[in-house]
C-alpha cells in the first residue's frame, strides 16, 4: 500500500477535494466538507480497498491522514 494511493482514495470520499491538496500531515477533520457521513465513507473505503476494519473509535484517535494510513498499514 502506497501513501499517495491511500490519499487519492481518501480524497475520493469527498465531493470537492483534490488529492493534490492533501498530505500525510493534513488533519482530516479540518478538511472542508468532513462530516460523520464522510467518516463512514472512509471506513467503508478502507474495508473494501484494503480489507481492514477501522472502527469509529479508531477514527476518533487519528488526527492526520498519515495517522490513519499508519493504522491501516499496521493491520494489513
Amino acid at each position: 500500500m502506497e501513501l499517495n494511493e491511500f490519499i487519492e482514495k481518501f480524497a475520493e470520499q469527498f465531493d470537492d477535494v483534490d488529492a493534490n491538496s492533501l498530505t500525510a500531515e493534513t488533519k482530516f477533520r479540518e478538511i472542508e466538507g468532513y462530516t460523520s457521513l464522510v467518516a463512514l465513507l472512509i471506513i467503508t473505503m478502507i474495508d473494501e480497498e484494503y480489507n481492514v476494519t477501522v472502527t469509529g473509535d479508531d477514527m476518533k484517535k487519528q488526527v492526520t491522514i498519515g495517522d490513519l494510513f499508519n493504522l491501516v498499514s499496521s493491520r494489513l
